[in-house]
């Protein structure tokens, strides 16, 4: 597993757990029984450790678990939870955007249309889907699912984990800008519920745009902000490596959005965060994504809209 710093000596038990395990299994049946005793002390310690590491967590620390690359993925949210799941590609006008996965499936056996960012998982799928930053046929692409799913009365369920939209010459000159405004807009505008859940990075507006919605929930160690900690800093700073103080600065924890009444709420991760236990902090998102279809089951598109027209007009209020 890849270890962030804090997490030095939780990583050096881990391995020596793993050493007496595998000397366990080669030791006489005496021997074996002195192991278990030593291993049992051993995760009793590492279960210690890391109760303490993360409830002392400074933002600067959450980023880089909201960052770690063996977190769960839009991919996997997909694998898990939706069946029958069918992919739709391409936005009627450029092309494919492999940064932002869409597509239709079924959420406990209900019909759901799905939007995701994906940042892969390894070098070769990380540059297919160019690291989770969509370019303007990806937010296009976007709006094309979410009218969709409004046409046919289908829930839209998006998993939002990018640094933020693609900065390069190319996105700009197919306006990249607008198709992240048009994306935020038809957010707002669609006639059925949309339940976004922040399940890493939630980057400015590459973020916003398929997380302006009914419900927004956030895993615990996830971030939502404006612009990432290293660009907040080479603005105010002239150097990132004033990151640190930004991430102070940005309130970008779940914590802090959801005392400012930006998010609806927090879904707890499994002991050491979802890199540590990806079985059960995708169990979480989806119960929580269960429980808020049901809010909005019985509800009509006129009082879905009027709700969501409500909520956002009361942010900075």
């Amino acid at each position: 597993m890849n270890g962030l710093e804090f997490e030095k000596p939780i990583l050096q038990l881990q391995s020596k757990l793993e050493e007496l395990r595998s000397m366990s299994s080669e030791d006489s049946k005496d021997n074996k029984i002195n192991m278990t005793s030593e291993i049992k002390r051993i995760q009793k310690k590492i279960g210690k450790l890391t109760e303490n590491a993360y409830a002392k967590l400074t933002p600067a620390q959450i980023v880089q678990v909201a960052r770690h690359p063996q977190r769960p993925h839009t991919s996997d949210y997909i694998n898990e939870l939706i069946t029958d799941f069918t992919p739709l590609s391409g936005d009627r006008l450029f092309g494919e955007d492999n940064a932002l996965v869409a597509g239709l499936g079924r959420f406990n056996g209900s019909a759901v249309a799905i939007l995701g960012h994906e940042k892969g998982h390894d070098t070769e799928s990380r540059l297919h889907h160019n690291f989770g930053m969509a370019k303007p046929e990806g937010y296009r692409k976007a709006q094309r699912i979410m009218d969709l799913a409004s046409r046919f009365g289908l829930p839209v369920l998006s998993f939002v984990d990018t640094a933020g939209a693609y900065p390069g010459v190319e996105a700009e000159e197919r306006g990249q800008s607008e198709a992240i405004a048009q994306s935020t807009a038809k957010c707002l505008d669609i006639d059925v519920p949309m339940i976004a859940t922040i399940i890493g990075e939630g980057g400015s507006g590459g973020a916003i745009a398929i997380a302006a919605a009914d419900h927004v929930m956030m895993l615990e160690y996830s971030i939502y902000s404006v612009i990432s900690p290293e660009g907040c800093a080479s603005i105010l700073w002239r150097s990132a490596e004033q990151a640190p103080e930004a991430a102070n600065a940005l309130r970008l924890t779940a914590p802090d959005l959801l005392q400012h009444k930006l998010i609806d709420e927090i879904i707890d991760e499994p002991l050491g965060a979802a890199h540590r236990n990806r079985e059960q902090a995708i169990a979480n998102v989806g119960a929580s994504i269960d429980k808020a279809l049901d809010h909005y089951a019985s509800m009509s598109a006129t009082e879905i809209k009027k709700q969501r027209r409500d909520k956002y007009l009361k942010m900075g209020a």
